[in-house]
């Protein structure tokens, strides 16, 4: 279930690969989106990511996105 909190806008899918200018996500742009060749250069990001998941989360910190999860 996705939802909004009003006032906050939500991280866009690959929004980091194109902020960080990643090689992988620029290929990806150039390509139709769901084609073979898209699918065989997106399984890098699967597998071989150039990017840590420290990197990530301190871009987010810099960018001043929160990361939240429901009380259970």
């Amino acid at each position: 279930m996705k939802m909004s909190i009003e006032g906050y806008v939500e991280y866009k899918r690959r929004e980091f690969c194109n902020a960080v200018k990643c090689p992988v996500q620029m290929k990806l742009n150039e390509l139709k989106e769901g084609s073979a060749k898209y699918e065989e250069v997106r399984r890098t990001c699967r597998t071989e990511c150039r990017y840590t998941a420290w990197q990530f989360h301190h871009w987010l910190i810099e960018k001043g996105y929160l990361i939240l999860r429901p009380k259970c």
